[in-house]
């Protein structure tokens, strides 16, 4: 049974998400490390899912957000409530978004597929991207990503923190070892074309983030939605994806 869960032969990794939105677990110096949460009500699927692989969510020592959306951050507040351990590493960007509990609606969609699947969103009662908002008791364990804490956050982690914005303002991205955890700075899988992520909010901070990505010369990239692929997608992919147009949601 393909349960989703897959080791790594350079750094051990597992993906304890599911087909609509990856949640990875990796083994840093400071102990396991989970790259962003899920939607929410889905905690109990993701313990089940390390459970089957001998690793239990009290050993989550910290989660790297990548940013405040609700696939990402939505059972966050409620592995807090539970689990007093564990501690978070976002952008100080993302501390607004957190406390709202709703996605931001600045920019667009990337192209006429992905406003359909928005406005399809809308329908299904999605469309308003609210989760859980983060309890003010829990701010104390929010690690805000600074100049002056960044090298003692990498060496926790045992990689390099990477800001790519765009998709939001408040992305990030962690690199270990040849691999990359990009969170939406990418997209492999419908409704994206060409790698793109279904959302924007800056268009040129977004391509200027796949400069970013493609600087670090990574073997491959984990998005946060759709398999892992070779990074040299992405220049493949940009002379074309750039000329993206954002379509308005609201």
């Amino acid at each position: 049974m393909n349960i989703n869960l897959r080791k790594k032969s350079s750094v051990e990794i597992y993906n304890a998400g599911n087909r609509v939105m990856n949640t990875y677990i990796y083994r840093a110096p400071s102990g396991w490390v989970m790259i962003d949460t899920g939607y929410e009500h889905s905690l109990e699927s993701v313990k089940r899912r390390l459970n089957r692989c001998g690793i239990a969510i009290e050993d989550i020592r910290y989660v790297f957000l990548t940013h405040a959306h609700d696939d990402h951050a939505g059972f966050l507040n409620e592995l807090l409530s539970k689990y007093t351990d564990v501690r978070v590493i976002v952008s100080d960007k993302a501390i607004p978004v957190l406390l709202k509990g709703q996605n931001s609606f600045a920019g667009g969609c990337s192209g006429r597929l992905s406003l359909a699947f928005c406005r399809l969103m809308t329908i299904t009662g999605m469309g308003e991207h609210r989760f859980p908002a983060i309890e003010e008791k829990h701010l104390g364990r929010l690690i805000e990503i600074s100049p002056e804490n960044r090298d003692d956050l990498e060496t926790l982690l045992g990689g390099k923190i990477l800001v790519t914005p765009g998709h939001t303002a408040d992305s990030v991205s962690l690199k270990i070892g040849n691999i990359i955890f990009c969170g939406d700075a990418v997209m492999n899988g419908v409704p994206s074309i060409n790698r793109v992520t279904i959302w924007i909010e800056n268009k040129a901070d977004y391509f200027n983030s796949w400069d970013i990505l493609l600087a670090e010369s990574a073997e491959k990239l984990y998005p946060a939605h759709g398999k892992p692929f070779d990074s040299g997608e992405l220049r493949k992919y940009k002379s074309c994806a750039s000329g993206v147009r954002l379509y308005t949601l609201r």
